[in-house]
């Protein structure tokens, strides 16, 4: 048994691992309300530790094996995975169906066919119905939407769509006597721990455990809906580059390791092996 090699391609698949987020990470620099997704490396002997201190078991593990073990479970691996949602910066857009949250806590409920998604991602538009929906399609929700499902439709004839910091959306009827008419009120939405929230594809979240709704909690007063702006996505683009080298060339490293594992190290044990007389 050749325990240089299993450590070794574990190692390897960790960086691979490591090398898809951070791929991801680089491939949303651009998208709106982007939350970056982050791992933590540790080893199987100090989550193992963690968890044997918890049990009533001895560890009757002859000494022996646990020489033997030893490294191997010390091979690094990927042991948590986590969403830093850090503030990103906000631009100016100058555009009104365009929205950003100023609270790392807040959230757009969207209505998607897989059930009420949470989103940071405040760049809507107007379907031909004149809904307000997101870049997908799917239907921006209102703070009465759980009741009566109506959505938020903005007639033809609006101009001058106003929202103010608590997502109250008014418009000036330019057929009637140019006078603001309320269209009603975006649902901002807050959870009492971010670390339940799982990201999912199109930049939205949902939860690990249970359903959105019943986690979402609906904010009547939140004064942080900026119009005409957007929040960037919070990701370094050095900080990621940097570890996507480091990945690349930790690969490499590991790559030579293996092929020194496989061939080298066998070629000379079956040479000198061969060369034993009896």
């Amino acid at each position: 048994m050749q325990n240089g090699f299993y450590s070794v391609t574990g190692a390897m698949v960790t960086q691979f691992n490591r090398l898809d987020r951070i791929s991801n990470n680089l491939a949303n620099l651009n998208t709106a309300g982007y939350k970056g997704q982050r791992e933590i490396i540790g080893d199987f002997m100090r989550i193992f530790q963690q968890k044997r201190d918890v049990l009533p078991l001895q560890n009757n593990t002859v000494e022996a094996s646990k020489f033997l073990n030893r490294s191997i479970n010390r091979v690094p691996r990927i042991v948590d995975e986590y969403t830093d949602f850090g503030m990103g910066s906000m631009i100016k857009t100058g555009n009104p169906l365009d929205l950003a949250l100023g609270d790392k806590n807040l959230f757009f409920a969207i209505d998607t066919p897989a059930g009420i998604r949470l989103s940071r991602d405040g760049s809507f538009k107007i379907n031909e119905n004149g809904e307000l929906v997101t870049k997908d399609g799917f239907p921006v929700m209102s703070d009465t939407y759980l009741t009566n499902r109506q959505k938020i439709t903005i007639p033809i004839n609006a101009a001058d769509i106003s929202i103010d910091k608590n997502g109250r959306i008014e418009y000036i009827d330019q057929s009637a006597i140019n006078e603001p008419v309320y269209l009603g009120r975006l649902m901002v939405v807050s959870v009492d721990d971010l670390h339940n929230l799982k990201p999912e594809g199109g930049n939205y979240f949902t939860v690990k455990k249970g359903r959105v709704e019943d986690e979402m909690k609906i904010v009547k007063r939140s004064s942080d809906v900026h119009q005409k702006m957007l929040e960037k996505a919070n990701v370094n683009p050095v900080r990621e580059m940097t570890a996507l080298i480091e990945t690349n060339r930790l690969v490499e490293m590991y790559q030579k390791a293996m092929t020194t594992q496989m061939n080298d190290l066998n070629n000379d044990a079956i040479n000198k092996l061969a060369s034993v007389r009896a």
